[in-house]
Protein backbone atom coordinates (compact mmCIF):
# COMPACT_ATOMS: atom_id res chain seq x y z
CA UNK A 1 0.00 0.00 0.00
CA UNK A 2 2.81 2.01 1.11
CA UNK A 3 4.32 1.42 -2.68
CA UNK A 4 1.45 2.85 -4.11
CA UNK A 5 0.77 5.97 -1.95
CA UNK A 6 4.35 7.08 -3.14
CA UNK A 7 3.64 7.83 -6.80
CA UNK A 8 0.18 9.40 -6.01
CA UNK A 9 1.50 12.13 -3.80
CA UNK A 10 4.70 12.38 -6.22
CA UNK A 11 1.97 13.29 -9.38
CA UNK A 12 -0.01 15.27 -6.90
CA UNK A 13 2.74 17.19 -6.21
CA UNK A 14 4.23 18.13 -9.83
CA UNK A 15 0.24 18.75 -11.33
CA UNK A 16 0.24 21.37 -8.25
CA UNK A 17 3.72 22.52 -8.96
CA UNK A 18 2.74 22.68 -12.97
CA UNK A 19 -0.59 24.65 -12.28
CA UNK A 20 0.45 27.68 -9.39
CA UNK A 21 -0.30 30.67 -10.80
CA UNK A 22 2.70 32.45 -10.07
CA UNK A 23 4.78 30.00 -11.95
CA UNK A 24 2.52 29.71 -14.92
CA UNK A 25 2.46 33.30 -15.35
CA UNK A 26 6.07 33.84 -15.30
CA UNK A 27 6.20 31.09 -18.06
CA UNK A 28 3.52 32.64 -20.06
CA UNK A 29 5.88 35.97 -19.69
CA UNK A 30 8.44 34.71 -21.06
CA UNK A 31 6.78 32.86 -23.53
CA UNK A 32 4.87 36.27 -24.89
CA UNK A 33 8.03 38.65 -24.70
CA UNK A 34 10.09 36.55 -26.67
CA UNK A 35 7.55 35.30 -29.36
CA UNK A 36 4.15 36.97 -28.61
CA UNK A 37 1.10 35.57 -27.48
CA UNK A 38 -0.74 32.53 -29.62
CA UNK A 39 -3.11 34.23 -31.62
CA UNK A 40 -0.43 33.86 -33.73
CA UNK A 41 -1.27 29.85 -33.88
CA UNK A 42 -4.07 30.65 -36.19
CA UNK A 43 -6.97 28.74 -37.42
CA UNK A 44 -6.31 28.92 -41.45
CA UNK A 45 -2.25 27.88 -40.75
CA UNK A 46 -3.00 24.99 -38.52
CA UNK A 47 -5.67 23.56 -40.42
CA UNK A 48 -3.06 22.80 -42.90
CA UNK A 49 -2.37 20.00 -41.72
CA UNK A 50 1.38 20.32 -40.52
CA UNK A 51 2.60 18.19 -37.51
CA UNK A 52 3.79 21.13 -36.07
CA UNK A 53 1.04 23.34 -36.57
CA UNK A 54 -1.72 20.25 -35.12
CA UNK A 55 0.54 20.25 -32.33
CA UNK A 56 0.54 23.84 -31.68
CA UNK A 57 -3.02 24.41 -31.99
CA UNK A 58 -4.09 21.34 -30.02
CA UNK A 59 -1.58 22.44 -27.27
CA UNK A 60 -3.36 26.01 -27.23
CA UNK A 61 -6.51 24.87 -26.78
CA UNK A 62 -5.44 21.96 -23.72
CA UNK A 63 -4.01 24.80 -21.91
CA UNK A 64 -6.84 27.07 -22.23
CA UNK A 65 -8.82 24.59 -19.83
CA UNK A 66 -6.08 23.78 -17.98
CA UNK A 67 -3.12 26.26 -18.22
CA UNK A 68 -0.30 24.67 -16.75
CA UNK A 69 3.63 25.56 -16.62
CA UNK A 70 4.65 22.42 -18.80
CA UNK A 71 1.60 23.78 -21.20
CA UNK A 72 3.63 26.81 -21.46
CA UNK A 73 6.73 25.88 -22.22
CA UNK A 74 5.54 23.30 -24.85
CA UNK A 75 3.88 26.03 -26.45
CA UNK A 76 6.52 28.17 -26.29
CA UNK A 77 8.83 25.33 -28.34
CA UNK A 78 6.37 24.70 -30.94
CA UNK A 79 6.06 28.75 -30.86
CA UNK A 80 10.15 28.82 -31.73
CA UNK A 81 9.64 26.26 -34.38
CA UNK A 82 7.03 27.78 -36.11
CA UNK A 83 9.43 31.08 -36.27
CA UNK A 84 12.16 29.30 -37.92
CA UNK A 85 10.20 27.39 -39.97
CA UNK A 86 8.51 30.81 -41.42
CA UNK A 87 11.93 32.42 -41.64
CA UNK A 88 13.47 29.58 -43.56
CA UNK A 89 10.34 29.58 -45.87
CA UNK A 90 8.57 26.57 -45.20
CA UNK A 91 4.89 26.08 -44.80
CA UNK A 92 4.91 29.58 -45.98
CA UNK A 93 4.10 30.46 -49.48
CA UNK A 94 4.56 26.59 -50.65
CA UNK A 95 1.09 26.02 -50.45
CA UNK A 96 -1.66 27.24 -52.45
CA UNK A 97 -4.23 29.29 -50.95
CA UNK A 98 -7.29 30.61 -53.03
CA UNK A 99 -7.68 34.47 -51.96
CA UNK A 100 -11.07 35.99 -52.30
CA UNK A 101 -11.84 39.83 -52.17
CA UNK A 102 -14.97 41.66 -52.22
CA UNK A 103 -16.09 44.83 -52.57
CA UNK A 104 -19.28 47.35 -52.67
CA UNK A 105 -19.51 48.99 -55.86
CA UNK A 106 -20.33 52.38 -55.31
CA UNK A 107 -20.67 52.42 -51.53
CA UNK A 108 -18.94 55.77 -50.69
CA UNK A 109 -21.18 57.74 -52.50
CA UNK A 110 -24.09 56.23 -51.56
CA UNK A 111 -22.80 56.80 -47.74
CA UNK A 112 -22.50 60.04 -48.50
CA UNK A 113 -25.87 61.02 -49.45
CA UNK A 114 -27.29 58.29 -46.76
CA UNK A 115 -25.55 58.79 -43.92
CA UNK A 116 -24.04 57.36 -41.06
CA UNK A 117 -25.93 55.17 -39.55
CA UNK A 118 -27.87 53.72 -42.96
CA UNK A 119 -24.60 53.32 -43.66
CA UNK A 120 -22.78 51.53 -40.59
CA UNK A 121 -26.80 49.46 -41.04
CA UNK A 122 -26.36 48.24 -44.95
CA UNK A 123 -22.46 47.16 -43.49
CA UNK A 124 -23.54 45.13 -40.68
CA UNK A 125 -26.44 43.38 -42.75
CA UNK A 126 -23.65 42.57 -46.09
CA UNK A 127 -21.33 41.32 -43.72
CA UNK A 128 -23.72 39.26 -42.01
CA UNK A 129 -24.48 37.82 -45.38
CA UNK A 130 -20.54 37.60 -46.74
CA UNK A 131 -19.20 35.63 -43.71
CA UNK A 132 -21.49 32.77 -42.84
CA UNK A 133 -20.65 31.26 -46.75
CA UNK A 134 -16.90 31.65 -46.23
CA UNK A 135 -16.73 29.71 -42.84
CA UNK A 136 -19.04 26.93 -43.91
CA UNK A 137 -16.61 26.52 -46.31
CA UNK A 138 -13.78 26.19 -44.69
CA UNK A 139 -12.83 29.47 -45.35
CA UNK A 140 -11.21 32.42 -43.19
CA UNK A 141 -12.24 35.96 -43.20
CA UNK A 142 -8.10 37.43 -42.81
CA UNK A 143 -9.98 40.70 -42.55
CA UNK A 144 -12.34 43.45 -43.02
CA UNK A 145 -11.73 45.96 -45.75
CA UNK A 146 -14.32 48.77 -44.69
CA UNK A 147 -16.75 47.86 -47.59
CA UNK A 148 -15.37 44.93 -48.43
CA UNK A 149 -13.44 41.43 -47.23
CA UNK A 150 -10.31 39.50 -47.82
CA UNK A 151 -10.55 35.77 -47.46
CA UNK A 152 -8.72 32.58 -48.00
CA UNK A 153 -9.29 29.08 -48.39
CA UNK A 154 -7.84 25.69 -49.41
CA UNK A 155 -9.29 25.40 -53.15
CA UNK A 156 -10.34 27.52 -55.81
CA UNK A 157 -14.05 25.59 -55.90
CA UNK A 158 -14.41 26.28 -52.28
CA UNK A 159 -13.81 29.82 -52.70
CA UNK A 160 -16.42 30.27 -55.86
CA UNK A 161 -19.07 28.01 -54.43
CA UNK A 162 -18.62 30.71 -50.94
CA UNK A 163 -18.88 33.49 -54.17
CA UNK A 164 -21.69 32.42 -55.92
CA UNK A 165 -23.31 32.23 -52.26
CA UNK A 166 -22.21 35.28 -51.23
CA UNK A 167 -23.48 37.23 -54.61
CA UNK A 168 -26.97 35.19 -53.82
CA UNK A 169 -27.32 36.46 -50.18
CA UNK A 170 -26.32 40.00 -50.43
CA UNK A 171 -28.79 40.72 -53.34
CA UNK A 172 -31.30 39.86 -51.28
CA UNK A 173 -30.15 43.29 -48.46
CA UNK A 174 -31.95 45.92 -49.04
CA UNK A 175 -31.67 49.43 -46.80
CA UNK A 176 -32.87 52.86 -47.32
CA UNK A 177 -34.18 51.93 -50.20
CA UNK A 178 -31.07 50.62 -51.25
CA UNK A 179 -29.88 47.17 -52.83
CA UNK A 180 -25.94 47.11 -52.34
CA UNK A 181 -23.83 45.56 -56.09
CA UNK A 182 -21.27 43.54 -55.28
CA UNK A 183 -18.06 42.75 -57.03
CA UNK A 184 -15.69 39.79 -56.16
CA UNK A 185 -12.33 38.71 -57.69
CA UNK A 186 -10.40 35.47 -57.07
CA UNK A 187 -7.40 34.02 -57.40
CA UNK A 188 -5.56 30.91 -56.76
CA UNK A 189 -1.59 31.06 -55.82
CA UNK A 190 0.68 31.06 -52.97
CA UNK A 191 0.62 34.28 -50.78
CA UNK A 192 3.21 34.39 -48.11
CA UNK A 193 1.56 33.98 -44.26
CA UNK A 194 2.66 36.48 -41.97
CA UNK A 195 1.21 36.10 -38.98
CA UNK A 196 -2.92 36.77 -39.33
CA UNK A 197 -2.63 38.37 -42.73
CA UNK A 198 -1.30 37.08 -46.44
CA UNK A 199 0.99 39.65 -48.68
CA UNK A 200 2.92 39.14 -52.44
CA UNK A 201 1.70 39.42 -55.99
CA UNK A 202 -1.49 36.89 -55.31
CA UNK A 203 -2.72 38.76 -52.90
CA UNK A 204 -2.77 41.96 -55.71
CA UNK A 205 -4.04 39.63 -58.33
CA UNK A 206 -6.97 38.61 -56.54
CA UNK A 207 -7.66 42.57 -55.36
CA UNK A 208 -6.76 44.05 -59.34
CA UNK A 209 -9.38 41.20 -60.34
CA UNK A 210 -12.23 42.63 -57.38
CA UNK A 211 -11.06 46.36 -59.22
CA UNK A 212 -11.85 44.99 -62.67
CA UNK A 213 -15.33 43.53 -62.40
CA UNK A 214 -18.43 44.25 -63.13
CA UNK A 215 -21.58 45.03 -60.21
CA UNK A 216 -22.49 41.78 -59.91
CA UNK A 217 -19.76 39.75 -61.49
CA UNK A 218 -17.16 37.19 -59.96
CA UNK A 219 -14.04 37.77 -61.94
CA UNK A 220 -11.76 34.50 -61.27
CA UNK A 221 -8.10 34.22 -62.97
CA UNK A 222 -6.96 31.39 -65.21
CA UNK A 223 -4.97 29.19 -62.64
CA UNK A 224 -8.36 29.66 -59.94
CA UNK A 225 -10.86 28.32 -62.99
CA UNK A 226 -8.01 25.86 -64.18
CA UNK A 227 -8.23 24.27 -60.83
CA UNK A 228 -12.48 23.31 -61.09
CA UNK A 229 -13.90 20.27 -62.80
CA UNK A 230 -14.60 20.77 -66.46
CA UNK A 231 -18.45 22.35 -66.64
CA UNK A 232 -19.08 22.99 -63.28
CA UNK A 233 -19.09 26.61 -64.14
CA UNK A 234 -20.11 28.78 -67.16
CA UNK A 235 -16.99 31.00 -67.89
CA UNK A 236 -15.90 34.07 -70.14
CA UNK A 237 -13.05 35.42 -70.27
CA UNK A 238 -12.40 39.20 -70.22
CA UNK A 239 -10.00 41.75 -70.91
CA UNK A 240 -7.58 42.19 -68.26
CA UNK A 241 -4.47 44.29 -67.84
CA UNK A 242 -3.61 45.43 -64.47
CA UNK A 243 -0.14 47.70 -63.22
CA UNK A 244 2.07 44.64 -61.26
CA UNK A 245 0.22 41.76 -62.40
CA UNK A 246 1.91 39.20 -64.70
CA UNK A 247 1.61 39.38 -68.28
CA UNK A 248 -0.29 36.58 -69.90
CA UNK A 249 -2.74 36.43 -66.57
CA UNK A 250 -6.37 36.08 -68.08
CA UNK A 251 -9.54 36.81 -66.58
CA UNK A 252 -12.93 34.93 -66.65
CA UNK A 253 -16.25 35.95 -65.34
CA UNK A 254 -18.46 33.22 -63.78
CA UNK A 255 -21.82 31.75 -63.81
CA UNK A 256 -23.15 28.91 -62.01
CA UNK A 257 -23.06 25.76 -64.39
Amino acid sequence: MAQNRVPSRLIAGVRAINRHPRLVGAAKLVREQALGDDELIDRLSSTRGRGVDLAARGLAAARSDAPGMLGEIGLTALQAWQRLAEAQGRGRGEVEVAVLFTDLVGFSSWALQAGDDLAVSLLREVIEAIEPPIIERRGEVVKRLGDGVMAAFWDARSAIEAAFDVRERVATVEVGGHTPRLRTGIHLGRPRKIGGDYLGVDVNIAARLTEAAQPGEILVSGRALAALESGSVIATEQPFTAEGIPTGLTAHALQPA
